[in-house]
């Protein structure tokens, strides 16, 4: 397989096997050239790619911006905070706009779930989903993913646990679907209050017991949890869910072996994760940061490669 099937990276669900392992591949490449003293490619030299964000983002939005730029893109930054959104306009007329000034790919995040897959289905440019409400954030679960691969080699037959607010997270989501494809298997881990009553039906284990799980796992993705997203306390208090759930030193002494420490981002220390856990040789969370400029990198030349108008 030499470039993907599909136009547009809507979610980790759409695509195969094959098409992670090419992204891995040309993900590797990349990586190789941003450690380089000249880290620019002119891959995208005429490529015009608009980063349009309906939702607050620090490190998905940078590291897309600066992975189009090491491609040589031309790069618009669009913020509904600023815009004529706020004046009622509609997400297609938005978009819409933006095309009309020969934009030829959309990297979008929406608090809407189903929000890339409609502007898909209406306009004709490359669609990358940055995230859409709690639905799926599929560049995430590939750099995490890519990252396990780095570390161990392979995904297939590893042992990954996803511990937190399960129900609200779309990289859990996405991270279920990629490790699965890979041939991973899966554990989810955390109160039951934050699982989702479909959860099981994935095909993954659910533990609500943090030691039992780490005892489990050869690899532990730690989740924040997402006050911003629930509507309603799923817990008594945050000191209460850092005691039950928290990844700190004393626990991580208890097991008979080491394992490998993930976090997305953003990291609430000592809430979900402590600081000496999150600055430990065990993590390898800086490592998924940069990973994440070479997957990305990796997605946009490939879709480019899949028609780009």
């Amino acid at each position: 397989m030499s470039q993907l099937k599909t136009k547009h990276l809507l979610g980790i669900k759409g695509i195969t096997e094959g098409e992670i392992q090419l992204i891995f591949e040309t993900a590797d490449n990349f990586k190789n050239i941003i450690n380089r003293p000249i880290k620019k490619v002119p891959s995208l030299r005429d490529v015009t790619i608009a980063n349009v964000f309906f939702e607050n983002s620090t490190r998905t939005r940078l590291s897309f911006e600066l992975a189009e730029k090491r491609l040589s893109a031309d790069v618009i930054n669009f913020s509904s905070t600023s815009s004529s959104v706020k004046k009622g306009e509609t997400l297609l007329d938005t978009v819409n706009n933006i095309l009309a000034m020969k934009v030829d790919m959309v990297v979008m995040r929406h608090s809407s779930p189903g929000a890339p897959h409609f502007l898909a289905r209406h306009i004709d440019s490359n669609i990358i989903n940055a995230g859409d409400g709690t639905h799926e954030h599929p560049t995430q679960a590939l750099l995490d993913t890519y990252s396990i691969r780095e570390k161990h080699g392979d995904v297939a037959g590893k042992k990954v646990v996803i511990i937190g607010d399960i129900l609200h997270s779309r990289v859990a989501l996405s991270n279920i679907f990629a490790l699965k494809i890979l041939g991973a298997e899966v554990m989810v881990c955390g109160p039951a209050t934050l699982m989702p009553k479909f959860v099981s039906s994935l095909g993954v284990k659910v533990e609500l017991d943090l030691l039992e799980a780490l005892k489990w796992c050869d690899i532990a993705n730690i989740l924040r949890i997402q006050l911003e997203r629930q509507k309603m306390s799923y817990f008594p208090s945050i000191r209460e869910y850092a005691i039950y759930y928290g990844v700190n030193t004393e626990v991580l002494k208890s097991l008979d072996k080491q394992i490998t420490i993930m976090h997305p981002g953003p990291i609430n220390r000592g809430v979900e994760i402590t600081s000496d856990v999150a600055d430990s040789d065990h993590a390898i969370i800086l490592d998924q940061v940069e990973n994440g400029v070479a997957v990305r990198m990796a997605v946009l030349y490939l879709l480019a490669g899949a028609g780009v108008n």
